[in-house]
């Protein structure tokens, strides 16, 4: 209903890029900057400056910027003013997670989510921790999904599981049939740990650090950039490692890998985090109580039986 050419200048103004702003919209770059021009030739004046790859907003491309946000949030009130009346959820929602909650906590709860409202669209993007934080903070993604601590108190977030972490070891491994492992043990092996911006990582260097201050730090032999490529590193007896025991369910009833806890015990939480909105549409509050649902009735799937 609002006006096209509005909405394509207020998000390349918000993200200050023609390419960031194409991929949200998800649009070409060209009808992005289109659409800008033809905003510009209504206004008779310039909107951007653009020098050496770089934009800006002129003066009046910032007293626009300025009447669009209030624009856009009166037409989000009305909207949800008028869904509330007709009982109606519908729309679309940008959603980013990390990739251990992409690949193996997101599939089911959107699933769940799709099947009550099935007029609501979904477009996922999957990166790292950071990435997806980096998202959050740029307005790229309407709610992020994580797998560690998030330092921007600027966000809101939403605890909404805690997730155990373990080592995992091939059942021929020396420490296979351990009970526990301590990390002065896990240090003494060769260790395939996730990429710089996991929230595995992260969660894990943090870890160190206050079990063992000072210590060098794990035998890393191996970065790897997902939990799949992690867990069949180990089964190839390249490494151990530590993953979340969400992951490995399939291959502990196949019995292609060993889970030994921690001691002391290690967990992290699963978060939502968004944006400090003075006004959200109706399909992101219900997404948010949805999952928030969801987590409390899953709070212990992939728990030990």
């Amino acid at each position: 209903m609002a006006d096209r050419r509005l909405q394509v200048f207020h998000t390349v103004a918000r993200l200050l890029s023609f390419t960031k702003a194409a991929e949200t919209l998800h649009m070409t770059q060209p009808a992005v900057t289109f659409q800008v021009r033809q905003l510009e030739e209504y206004f008779n004046t310039r909107l951007f400056d653009r020098t050496h790859n770089r934009i800006s907003l002129t003066e009046a491309g910032e007293r626009v910027y300025q009447y669009a946000d209030k624009i856009f949030d009166l037409y989000a009130q009305m909207e949800n003013a008028v869904r509330e009346m007709t009982g109606e959820v519908s729309g679309s929602l940008t959603l980013g997670a990390s990739t251990t909650i992409a690949e193996y906590m997101l599939p089911a709860l959107l699933g769940d989510f799709r099947a009550k409202y099935p007029e609501v669209t979904i477009h996922l993007k999957v990166s790292n921790t950071d990435g997806i934080v980096s998202m959050v903070e740029n307005n790229t993604i309407d709610l992020g999904v994580v797998e560690a601590p998030v330092s921007n108190k600027n966000l809101v977030v939403d605890e909404c599981r805690r997730d155990q972490l373990v080592a995992i070891v091939p059942p021929g491994h020396a420490k296979a049939k351990a009970k526990v492992i301590k990390l002065e043990e896990l240090m003494e092996y060769p260790y395939i740990c996730r990429e710089e911006g996991s929230g595995t990582r992260e969660v894990i260097a943090e870890y160190i650090h206050r079990t063992n201050p000072g210590h060098a730090g794990l035998n890393v032999v191996m970065e790897l950039g997902s939990p799949e490529a992690v867990k069949g590193a180990v089964e190839a007896g390249m490494g151990i490692s530590v993953v979340s025991r969400a992951t490995i369910q399939k291959e502990l009833k196949l019995g292609t890998l060993v889970a030994i806890e921690l001691d002391p015990l290690l967990d992290r939480p699963f978060s939502f985090v968004h944006q400090k909105q003075k006004f959200r549409l109706r399909v992101m509050e219900e997404l948010l109580e949805f999952a928030r649902s969801y987590c409390v009735e899953h709070a212990h799937d992939g728990e030990p039986q």
